[in-house]
C-alpha cells in the first residue's frame, strides 16, 4: 500500500468516526473528553442546575455522551435522571446564547450567565446579554424558539 492510500484511509476513518449531527449544532468546548466526544455545556451538570438554578460542575467520572455531546454530572443519581430523559434536561438552543439565537446568531452560551424558566435551561453569552434578556425574557424565548430550526445547523459565529 502507498503512502497516499494510507494517508487517504486514514482520512476516511476519520470521516467515518465523526458524530452524526450537524456540525455546530450543540455548543461543545474544543478537543475531545476521555469518553471521545467534546464537552457540553462547559462541564456543568445540566441536571443540577436545573434542580437547583445554580451552576454546578460536573465531574469526569459521571459522564455519558448524548447525540455526539459528553455532558459531566456532579453524582451517580443526577446523571441517571438525564440518561432517563434527555430532552428534559438538555440546555435550550443548543446551548448555544439564547439571545443570540433570538436574533439569528449562535454564540457560545455561558453557564456562569444563565435562567432556569419554566424547568429549561438558557444560557447567554454574558452579563450584559444577560441584562438584555431580563428586559424581555418571554419575547425572547419565543423569537429563539422560531429561529432556532432555522439556524441549528448553521456555522457558529466568532466573536
Amino acid at each position: 500500500m502507498t503512502k497516499l492510500n494510507i494517508a487517504a484511509l486514514t482520512v476516511i476513518g476519520a470521516l467515518a468516526a465523526a458524530p452524526a449531527f450537524a456540525a455546530d449544532e450543540y455548543n461543545t468546548s474544543v478537543g475531545l473528553t476521555a469518553a471521545g466526544a467534546q464537552l457540553g455545556l462547559h462541564g456543568v451538570d445540566p441536571v443540577a442546575f436545573i434542580q437547583s438554578g445554580k451552576p454546578t460542575e460536573g465531574k469526569a467520572a459521571h459522564t455519558t455522551v448524548h447525540d455526539g455531546v459528553a455532558y459531566y454530572f456532579k453524582n451517580a443519581k443526577t446523571q441517571a435522571k438525564f440518561e432517563a430523559n434527555p430532552a428534559a434536561y438538555l440546555p435550550q438552543n443548543g446551548g448555544f446564547c439564547t439571545f443570540g439565537v433570538s436574533v439569528g446568531k449562535k454564540f457560545d452560551g455561558d453557564p456562569e450567565y444563565a435562567a432556569v424558566i419554566d424547568d429549561k435551561l438558557y444560557v447567554f453569552l454574558n452579563a450584559e446579554i444577560f441584562e438584555a434578556f431580563n428586559k424581555d425574557r418571554s419575547g425572547t424565548i419565543e423569537k429563539a424558539s422560531e429561529n432556532w430550526d432555522k439556524i441549528r445547523s448553521t456555522a457558529v459565529e466568532k466573536l
